[in-house]
């Protein structure tokens, strides 16, 4: 049987925050999560959740993906903390922790920019 949801009084359009915007588009995006069941559980049309991914995207020049894990075994591991810093398949750095934070702002800019 389908439900039917009806919207009395003057306002008949949902209106959302940026923040919950932001919080709907990282949930939706989120690693195994699919859009469409989500889009099901808020009731909320898929095209609008994808249009404020771009949104946000533009506004933000795109998302950044942090992940906290530990460090493998690696050539480097050792000789300092090391970031690593991946943007969009595009490419992937690694700055030292001891790097001037100037430094890796320009280059992780540099990377975006890409």
């Amino acid at each position: 049987m389908s439900q039917v949801q009806i919207i009395t009084g003057v306002e008949r359009r949902r209106r959302w925050s940026d923040a919950e915007k932001r919080a709907v588009v990282a949930r939706a995006f989120a690693p195994g999560s699919v859009v469409t069941e989500v889009s099901r559980q808020l009731d909320i049309n898929t095209g609008l959740i994808y249009r404020w991914r771009r949104e946000l995207e533009e506004a933000s020049h795109g998302f950044a993906e942090v992940v906290v894990a530990p460090i493998s075994s690696d050539p480097l591991e050792g000789v300092s903390p090391v970031i690593e810093v991946a943007i969009g398949g595009n490419g992937q750095v690694r700055i030292f922790a001891s790097a001037p934070p100037e430094l890796a702002a320009a280059v992780v800019k540099a990377l975006a920019d890409r």
